[in-house]
Formats: C-alpha cells, sequence, structure tokens
C-alpha cells in the first residue's frame, strides 16, 4: 500500500498500479480481462495519428481495418486483434500486443503493437523507392544569401 506521502498512482508493490492499471515496458495499460479501448484512441496513443480528430477520420474513411473489415471509430479493440492501416501511400500491418489509452513516447507507444515482417519490408522498400524517385536539384543549396538575392532580382528585373 502507498503511504500519505506517495502520490496516488504509485504502485502497491504487486505489479498494478492503485488505478487498476498495470505498467507493460513503461507504458500504463489496462488489464486484458477489463480492456475496453476505442480503436481511435489506441491509434492515437501508439503515434500512428497526431491527434483522435484524424485517427476517427482515418477509421471512418476505411483506411483502418481489424482482421480485414472496415469498423467504426468506437469499436472496441482486444489484445491479438489483427489491425491494417494505411497512411498516405504506406500500409502497416499490425497485432495489438497491449492496450492503453493514453499518448506516452514514441519507444513506449511502439510498445503497444508488432508489426509483420512482410509489412515492414514493404513499407522500407515503398519509402526508398518514392525517395529514389523524387527528383534531386542539384543547383539548389538552400537560401540564397543576401547578396544571392540581389543577383537574381537584378537578372529579373531586367527580362521585364
Amino acid at each position: 500500500m502507498t503511504g500519505p506521502g506517495e502520490p496516488p498512482h504509485a504502485n502497491d508493490g504487486v505489479g498494478r498500479l492503485r488505478n487498476g492499471r498495470q505498467m507493460v515496458g513503461g507504458v500504463s495499460v489496462t488489464p486484458a480481462d477489463e480492456a475496453r479501448v476505442r480503436i481511435d484512441k489506441w491509434l492515437w496513443a501508439a503515434r500512428f495519428f497526431k491527434t483522435r480528430s484524424l485517427a476517427s477520420t482515418a477509421v471512418e474513411g476505411g483506411k483502418v481495418q481489424v482482421g480485414g473489415e472496415r469498423v467504426k471509430p468506437a469499436r472496441a479493440l482486444k489484445v491479438g486483434d489483427q489491425l491494417s492501416v494505411r497512411i498516405g501511400p504506406y500500409q502497416w500491418s499490425i497485432t495489438v500486443c497491449a492496450l492503453s489509452d493514453r499518448r506516452g513516447p514514441a519507444p513506449e507507444a511502439r510498445k503497444l503493437y508488432v508489426e509483420s515482417e512482410e509489412s515492414r519490408v514493404a513499407r522500407e522498400t515503398l519509402a526508398a523507392r518514392i525517395r529514389a524517385e523524387r527528383p534531386a536539384n542539384p543547383l539548389h543549396r538552400g537560401r540564397p544569401t543576401k547578396k544571392a538575392r540581389r543577383e537574381l532580382d537584378r537578372l529579373q528585373d531586367v527580362d521585364d
């Protein structure tokens, strides 16, 4: 038990926090037997989206599927659910390992799911292809200096 000077979230010594949650890899999670986390909230906590609103919009738009089926943002997730998440050109195939409704640091959020090897390889291959297709401008050297900008302005004024 915690003493009067300890914070209410202090560990009670049996691996559970006083509010009934557990610590898994530094992330405060709800035990699996009483877990009820909305899919939009979990996607936000797992850092797939910056806001819950963006996560909710993606779920409603069919960008997120559970077990190959479209779901609503209020759908409760379970540990072991297979998710397919599409963000732009990238596709993640993941398995839910832990449930959390609190957003934490990226390394801790990464522990909430496991990405399949095929998904990771496909995503990295796509990223490399997109990078290779992007045209590189060898003349672009960042922001011009004040002198270079004046020279550009002078050249453009001559054309007018």
